[in-house]
């Protein structure tokens, strides 16, 4: 059984979470993210989890708002929660932590607390598909994605390991490539709120067409 398998429903997911505010940074479900965390609010957290559920939210602060102060600022309204899956402390005093996705949700509100990070009320029912792997993976257009990663890449000079690429599930290859993506946290954010796999798909195309056109706009053509 997977780490994440033991979320069946949302009935097994808690209502309240720590969050972590991190720009520029996309998790998604059954997707790995390894982290380097050292402010000491967040070595608390990591140890609070430990000793808890193992469930951290990640969520991208939102540089649209208002902000509440350098330390808090405001925060997107849909992150994703991962599970706590790798753990080391380094001899300087950091800790390297890997989340494993779970499913996406959407903040409710922010808890008054005594813990120097935040921790929030969250609703998951808009994201109940993400507990089921590969959920709309058959609508993904697979071969339009490889079509302009293969664009991408060799306009940059790029290689890739397309042995492992071939035997992607189509969920796998949409969520990693959305994960790795050169993109701002406007478009990361966009990539995560994504409702379906194909949406996600279709997103990323056409992120990357924009981009290959900048680059070369009389040279580069989409089929």
């Amino acid at each position: 059984m997977g780490s994440t398998d033991r979320y069946q429903g949302i009935a097994d997911l808690p209502a309240s979470i720590p969050v972590f505010p991190l720009g520029g940074v996309l998790l998604l479900p059954r997707c790995q993210l390894p982290l380097n965390i050292f402010e000491p609010r967040y070595l608390q957290m990591v140890d609070d989890t430990l000793r808890g559920g193992r469930i951290i939210g990640l969520v991208q602060p939102d540089d649209r708002a208002n902000p509440l102060g350098d330390d808090k600022p405001a925060l997107m309204r849909v992150g994703c929660a991962g599970r706590l899956t790798s753990y080391t402390e380094t001899l300087d005093g950091r800790t390297l932590i890997t989340l494993t996705g779970i499913a996406r949700f959407r903040v409710e509100a922010e808890l008054e607390t005594t813990t120097p990070y935040r921790q929030c009320t969250v609703d998951w029912s808009e994201f109940t598909d993400d507990l089921t792997p590969e959920f709309g993976a058959e609508s993904v257009s697979r071969e339009r994605l490889l079509d302009i990663l293969k664009q991408y890449l060799d306009t940059h000079g790029l290689q890739a390991d397309w042995r492992t690429i071939k035997v992607s599930t189509n969920e796998t290859l949409v969520n990693s490539l959305s994960l790795i993506s050169p993109y701002g946290p406007r478009e990361k954010q966009a990539l995560l709120e994504a409702k379906t796999l194909e949406d996600r798909n279709q997103m990323l195309i056409a992120l990357t067409e924009v981009a290959l056109q900048q680059i070369s706009p009389s040279e580069t053509t989409v089929q």
